[in-house]
């Protein structure tokens, strides 16, 4: 993906999408560029519009909307505070599990 983030960041910069472009850009992203997929990458866009591609392309997919949730009584914050408790609670108790593990391994 870093590839194709890489090639539409140069079209949009209005650079030309050629090898030497797109490897500058993914190592400044600090990513280990494989010249193979450079090279198909650059080969594969030279026959595209990435323009006429970005305008026929799908918009974001519908998502269902839901009714908007309003709490019904004033009790309902009290609620949500003991299940964080109970949550920091057992999340204290992995951590001192972990650790227990730990000190079991150096002695």
């Amino acid at each position: 993906m870093e590839y194709i983030y890489a090639a539409m960041l140069l079209h949009r910069a209005g650079k030309p999408i050629d090898e030497e472009n797109l490897t500058r850009v993914l190592h400044a992203a600090g990513v280990n560029v494989d010249p193979i997929r450079v090279k198909a990458l650059v080969a594969a866009l030279s026959e595209i519009n990435i323009d006429e591609a970005i305008k026929s392309a799908p918009a974001f997919m519908p998502m269902a909307v839901s009714a908007p949730v309003t709490p019904a009584v004033s009790a309902a914050p009290a609620v949500e505070e003991k299940p964080k408790k109970e949550e920091k609670k057992v999340e204290e108790e992995r951590e001192e599990e972990a650790l227990e593990g730990l000190a079991a391994l150096f002695g």
